[in-house]
């Protein structure tokens, strides 16, 4: 059924007043030809008073012979305008021009001397005058025209280059380049309705909002609202949502721009931007200045080994530091900038007077997914086979970027494949599509590598399935998905703290496809790069960052604040470093040897998994039942929701 688009009458923007015509460059060719055309009347003065009758040269000899010119006007460029008398004015040009005053005639000369001298032997009596020709259109075209076009190449380079036409160019390099939105011209007004999740990070903001809407509240007890906020999460979390939240709650101007504004080409040009902003920032106070990636000009100082084109990030910097710090608490300017790599940012940055508050954005929850959830499909049409707490359990570590991309690829599959509304298998198919990649069932794939692939995927569903630790599987497929012969799909469970088991529980997991490939097909494959890769980082941060090693005990060589980046040489000696490699090797051959045992055990239902694969190409959860039994151990997920519905009946009690 195909859908017409309608906009939302709600949503349509009342008409602005006209401020004035937009300037247009077509206005400048009309201003250039209205000059010349002036130039050229002006010039041709014949098409004013001279009648349109051609008369020769020796015809003004004969009227100077018989006495009919009055006047004489001898031009430089030869030109006589002759001025006849009554009484010739009616015979040669006629009565109806003579009554209307029209005396004048031209005459073009063989040259001035002759004039001179005929005039002379004549000895003409009237009024005879020498004077220069005015060319007004070539004085126009040699002087004015030049300029002109001078002045419109400013113009156009100006509209051009720097900025082009957003305010910038070669005379406002150094203007802010941040957006405004205020009252007036705010497209589209968010509030904290529209920020679903977030609910810590919303309770710091709301001070902030309070302050903007009624700043006596805390001047009159002689607190001071922190200057600055700095939003630090992942990316795709809502920072920048969340400050436009803010913006419209405390419905103030708004400023926004990027951190990346305030680099540029030039020297110096930065700071003059980092000036310009808070100028206009103390203008429009009470308001808010959001800056997104500020990491891009606030990285820490000193630590780049590229010098050069690094002093002016370093003197934006200093100058975005002494603004921060030369505008009063209660005038009520407030920063809020937004980065996913505070650890690099500068100490002088985050000290208190600057950004007095590090307000976290984490990924969201279950429940927060399924909140976000419910604002991404509000405009959506689906149908009632679809969970949104399905959704929010199948979607863990997806931020609100990601869910809204889920939501928006569910929409499309459903249109791809001409359905009346959007179901739970087309947002699983989204699902899958962004986690794993866009199926391929074109590849060519020998029986033999499908069984081998099988065996792989089967390794790990069945390794997962009896261990506690393991994140519990949702899906496996054996159909080629992105640069993937196979994958499986997991729940991975949303701790806060992760113990020495759950790692080691993950481990084996992940190496269930190899030690199934040697166990059972008695080969080993290219298929596990990625697993082997994965366990070796993981068995490496055990043993060198978590001290989860019994050679190395509560020793951790992790440096979290990031000038591990520039060191040449490693934080410990070559002893210490045998000692890591050792414990690494240790640690991952015996979870392999873990794995085959646990598959040895269980070899029958892994070799009937293995050939469900074969026959189905996708198995899921509820086949490791049949096969395995249920799990004995509970999801924390489930414990999750279990806890948040009996908080919900308490409040509600």
């Amino acid at each position: 059924m195909n859908q017409t688009y309608k906009p939302n009458e709600n949503s349509r923007k009342p008409n602005k007043p006209n401020k004035g015509p937009k300037f247009n460059v077509s206005w400048i060719y009309m201003v250039v030809l209205a000059f010349l055309l002036i130039a050229y009347f002006a010039n041709d003065k014949t098409s004013f008073v001279m009648p349109k009758q051609d008369f020769a040269y020796s015809d003004f000899q004969q009227m100077v012979t018989d006495g009919q010119v009055d006047k004489i006007v001898v031009m430089s460029d030869k030109t006589l305008q002759i001025t006849l008398n009554d009484s010739s004015a009616v015979t040669l040009l006629g009565e109806d021009v003579a009554k209307a005053g029209k005396r004048q005639i031209e005459v073009l000369a063989p040259s001035v001397e002759e004039v001179s001298k005929f005039l002379t032997e004549k000895q003409f009596k009237g009024k005879v005058e020498y004077k220069e020709t005015s060319n007004y259109g070539y004085l126009f075209l040699v002087n004015v025209l030049p300029f002109m076009l001078f002045l419109f190449f400013i113009f156009y380079i100006n509209r051009r280059m720097v900025g082009g036409g957003d305010g910038g160019g070669i005379f406002g390099v150094g203007k802010s380049k941040a957006k405004l939105f205020d009252k007036e011209n705010a497209e589209d007004k968010v509030t904290f309705k529209d920020v679903a999740g977030l609910q810590g990070a919303k309770e710091e903001v709301e001070e902030i909002v309070s302050f903007l809407k009624n700043p006596n509240k805390y001047t009159v007890l002689g607190g001071k609202i922190p200057k600055g906020a700095l939003l630090v999460g992942p990316p795709g979390t809502g920072k920048t949502l969340l400050a436009k939240a803010v913006a419209g709650e405390a419905d103030v101007p708004f400023f926004s721009m990027s951190g990346s504004d305030f680099v540029e080409m030039f020297v110096g040009v930065g700071a003059s931007r980092v000036r310009d902003l808070f100028r206009q920032a103390k203008e429009k106070a009470p308001c808010i200045v959001f800056i997104d990636e500020i990491d891009a000009v606030g990285r820490a100082r000193g630590k780049s080994l590229v010098t050069g084109g690094n002093d002016e990030r370093e003197s934006t910097l200093n100058q975005l530091l002494t603004e921060m710090d030369g505008f009063g608490s209660n005038s009520g300017v407030i920063i809020l900038a937004a980065t996913n790599r505070a650890e690099i940012l500068d100490k002088a940055l985050l000290r208190a007077g600057r950004f007095d508050r590090q307000i976290h954005v984490e990924l969201p929850d279950i429940t927060e997914r399924q909140d976000i959830f419910k604002v991404h499909t509000k405009k959506l049409k689906m149908d009632d086979t679809v969970d949104l707490e399905f959704l929010a359990k199948q979607t863990p570590g997806f931020s609100g970027a990601d869910i809204a991309n889920v939501c928006n690829e569910a929409a499309l599959i459903a249109a791809r494949n001409d359905r009346p509304a959007i179901g739970k298998k087309d947002f699983m198919d989204a699902v899958d599509r962004i986690v794993g990649g866009l199926e391929r069932k074109t590849k060519i794939i020998t029986a033999e590598e499908k069984r081998g692939i099988a065996f792989h995927e089967a390794g790990h569903a069945t390794i997962s399935w009896f261990l506690q630790y393991a994140n519990p599987l949702v899906k496996v497929t054996i159909v080629p998905r992105g640069e993937a012969l196979g994958a499986a799909w997991y729940l991975p469970e949303e701790r806060q703290l992760t113990n020495r088991e759950h790692i080691l529980d993950e481990m084996c997991a992940t190496l269930g496809g190899r030690a199934a490939e040697e166990l059972f097909l008695n080969q080993t494959s290219t298929g596990a790069l990625n697993d082997l890769e994965r366990v070796t980082k993981r068995a490496y941060s055990m043993v060198a960052f978590f001290g989860m090693s019994g050679k190395l005990p509560n020793m951790s060589y992790y440096d979290s604040t990031g000038q591990s980046d520039y060191n040449f040489s490693k934080p410990y000696s070559e002893k210490t470093a045998e000692i890591i490699d050792e414990e690494v090797q240790a640690i991952i051959a015996k979870e392999f040897a873990r794995a085959k045992q646990i598959l040895a055990e269980h070899a029958d239902g892994h070799h009937q998994l293995a050939q469900l694969l074969i026959d189905r190409e996708v198995i899921y959860a509820d086949d490791l039942v049949k096969i395995f039994g249920e799990r004995p151990w509970k999801s924390r997920q489930d414990e999750i929701i279990e806890a948040n519905e009996q908080n919900v009946s308490e409040e509600q009690v």
